[in-house]
């Protein structure tokens, strides 16, 4: 059977058939054919997954996620919202995850839902650290007012809540970064001065996330972090900042002891520019260190894009078209020659 399925199309009935079946195990080319499920195929799939054993639920839900995240053709969105709801936590804390490119507004209210209200403190983690791309829609003025309000304010009563989970509480404080008409600083500087460091991570993240000079102090001062989850977070912060009094900071963590460190400020560095910034790039682009050179030539193709002279990407109508005028009657010539 399994070579067989290697080898032919299914419909999704036929796919669906198969990972119902735990004789199966499950493959990825099967699974292919449940992507762009509308609501009557939710409806089976539900059915189906009454059926499945907690462990080949768990294994088809993860397996989807990295399918999605791997090809953007795979559209399991619709299961995933679906699965915001199942019994077991790991189901619905994978649901979330899948559901990261989802900017639909409808979304929002079942991870506040989520996030305010489910039993398992991993989960409203899960579903407060999704509220960030979201909030960021909102930021833009891509959500409904109704809805960033509801965003916003589920953000807030988290953040303000003794009882709630450290975990969670960090990951609303990541998210409500993008909100510029939310106190922001105040919740920062709260959370910053804070004993534990998990939280003092996560205050310097949304640092970044905030794009404000006024941090620039503390983003410095952690760039010499002991502990490196933050001085990659202080790079990530310095990047999106832009801080170029810290870019001799963040050039001397391109020989940070720690790879993940080592790469970040080679994107900061991307993101802050400047002939110095450059200089150090360059000579990473020797580096014995395969994934530092990576993104050293990835942060210099980002300063050279962002150098670029805007008229070059701008070509008159008339002049677009005689291009490929002339392109064509290249073509039509070369066998000529």
């Amino acid at each position: 059977m399994m070579s067989e399925t290697k080898s032919r199309l299914w419909t999704f009935e036929e796919a669906l058939a198969l990972v119902c079946d735990e004789a199966q195990p499950l493959s990825r080319s099967v699974i292919a054919f449940l992507s762009g499920a509308g609501r009557s195929e939710v409806s089976r799939f539900a059915e189906c997954w009454g059926r499945m054993s907690a462990g080949r639920q768990r294994e088809l839900i993860t397996t989807m996620v990295e399918m999605a995240e791997a090809d953007f053709q795979m559209d399991f969105v619709a299961i995933f919202r679906w699965a915001l709801q199942a019994e077991d936590p790991q189901v619905r804390e994978q649901a979330v995850e899948g559901l990261w490119e989802d900017e639909q507004p409808s979304l929002v209210d079942p991870l506040v839902r989520l996030m305010r209200n489910d039993p398992v403190a991993t989960v409203r983690a899960r579903a407060a650290s999704s509220l960030g791309h979201l909030a960021l829609l909102a930021e833009l003025g891509d959500l409904p007012e109704d809805r960033a309000d509801r965003l916003r304010e589920a953000l807030l009563q988290t953040i303000d809540d003794p009882g709630e989970d450290l975990e969670v509480r960090r990951r609303a404080i990541e998210s409500i970064a993008y909100l510029s008409d939310a106190p922001v600083r105040r919740i920062i500087d709260e959370a910053y001065a804070a004993a534990d460091e998990a939280m003092r991570i996560s205050t310097v993240f949304a640092m970044g996330r905030t794009a404000d000079p006024h941090w620039a102090p503390q983003v410095t001062d952690e760039l010499s972090s002991p502990n490196p989850a933050m001085r990659y977070e202080a790079a990530r912060a310095a990047g999106e900042i832009g801080l170029k009094q810290a870019v001799g900071h963040v050039i001397r963590l391109l020989n940070d002891p720690d790879s993940e460190v080592r790469q970040m400020a080679a994107w900061a560095l991307g993101q802050i520019g400047g002939p110095q910034a450059r200089r150090a790039l360059k000579i990473c682009e020797s580096s014995q260190d395969e994934a530092l050179r990576d993104a050293a030539e990835e942060a210099l193709g980002e300063l050279d894009f962002a150098s670029a002279p805007l008229d070059m990407f701008y070509v008159e109508p008339a002049q677009a078209g005689g291009v490929a005028d002339e392109e064509a009657g290249a073509e039509e010539e070369e066998p000529e020659a």
